[in-house]
C-alpha cells in the first residue's frame, strides 16, 4: 500500500484556506454580487490570488466597492457551508479523530470564517482571519489594517507562530497567498477543484485537480494512521488514492 509520496512520519497539524478551498465560493466576490459590484470585485480577486498576491490597498479598495453590511457578512457564513467542496468535512473529522490539530487561515472576513468554522466543529482559537468594524446600525466602518493576512505574505507570519506549537505542518490552499507558506511547512497542497490557477499548480509538488477532496486523505496520513480508519473512512481514502491514480492529482519530485 505504501508508496514514495506517503508520508512516514505523521502530521500533527493541518491548515486549510477558506474560501475556495473549504468552500467553494469566494467570500468578497459573493458579497459583491449582492451589492451589484461584481464584474470590478472578481477582477480584483482574480488579480490577488493569482498573480500580484493580496495587499492592504486591494483589500481596502474590494471592501469600498462592496460596502458590506453586517448582517450580509454574517449570512456569508452561512453561505460557506452551504457552498462545501465536497468530502472535506469528513476529512476534518477523521483528521480530529486521529487527533490532529485542524486550522483555517484566511484573508475573509472574521465573523464570516468564525460562522462558517463553528459549523465545521473547528475550535475558535484555530481560525486565523481579518476582522471587520460595524457602526451600531451594521455599516461598514473599516477592516483590521493591522493584520498579517491582509499582504501577501502574512500566511507566513501565522505558520511560523504556529511553527512554536507544531514542528511539522501541512497547508492546504488555492491561492498565492497560501503557496507563499511552501518552504515553511512539511507539505504545502494546492487545491485547484474550485479555481485552478496554472501558475500555482505549475509550482506545487502536490496539487488536486478534483473537485472533491478526497485525495487529499492519502496525501496527508501515514501508513499506521491508515489502518487506523474505520470502514467508512476507508472507501473515502480508496476514492482519493484512485483520483492520484488516475492522474487527477500532479505529483511532482521535490
Amino acid at each position: 500500500m505504501a508508496t514514495s509520496w506517503q508520508l512516514q512520519t505523521p502530521v500533527p497539524a493541518i491548515i486549510f484556506d477558506c474560501d475556495g478551498t473549504l468552500s467553494m465560493i469566494e467570500g468578497i466576490d459573493e458579497l459583491a454580487k449582492h451589492n451589484g459590484v461584481t464584474a470590478a470585485v472578481q477582477a480584483l480577486t482574480a488579480q490577488a490570488m493569482g498573480s500580484t498576491g493580496i495587499h492592504p490597498e486591494l483589500y481596502q479598495q474590494r471592501l469600498k466597492l462592496v460596502y458590506p453590511r453586517q448582517e450580509q457578512v454574517q449570512a456569508l457564513g452561512r453561505d460557506y457551508f452551504k457552498h462545501l467542496v465536497p468530502d472535506v468535512q469528513h476529512i476534518i473529522r477523521i483528521l480530529q479523530r486521529l487527533q490532529k490539530t485542524v486550522y483555517i487561515v484566511s484573508a475573509g472576513l472574521s465573523p464570516a470564517v468564525r460562522i462558517f468554522g463553528d459549523m465545521l466543529q473547528i475550535p475558535q482559537e484555530n481560525i486565523f482571519a481579518v476582522d471587520i468594524h460595524f457602526d451600531a446600525k451594521g455599516q461598514f466602518i473599516d477592516f483590521e489594517k493591522t493584520s498579517p493576512l491582509v499582504y501577501r505574505h502574512g500566511k507566513r507570519d501565522i505558520v511560523n507562530r504556529l511553527k512554536l506549537l507544531h514542528a511539522d505542518i501541512i497547508h492546504v490552499g488555492d491561492g498565492l497567498n497560501d503557496f507563499v507558506t511552501y518552504d515553511l511547512v512539511t507539505r504545502f497542497i494546492g487545491y485547484g477543484g474550485v479555481f485552478y490557477r496554472e501558475n500555482i499548480a505549475s509550482q506545487c509538488q502536490y496539487y488536486i485537480r478534483s473537485l472533491s477532496m478526497a485525495p487529499l486523505l492519502p496525501l496527508v496520513l501515514t501508513q499506521a494512521e491508515y489502518e487506523m480508519l474505520a470502514a467508512e473512512e476507508h472507501a473515502l481514502y480508496q476514492k482519493g488514492l484512485m483520483a492520484i491514480q488516475e492522474g487527477t492529482v500532479s505529483l511532482r519530485k521535490s
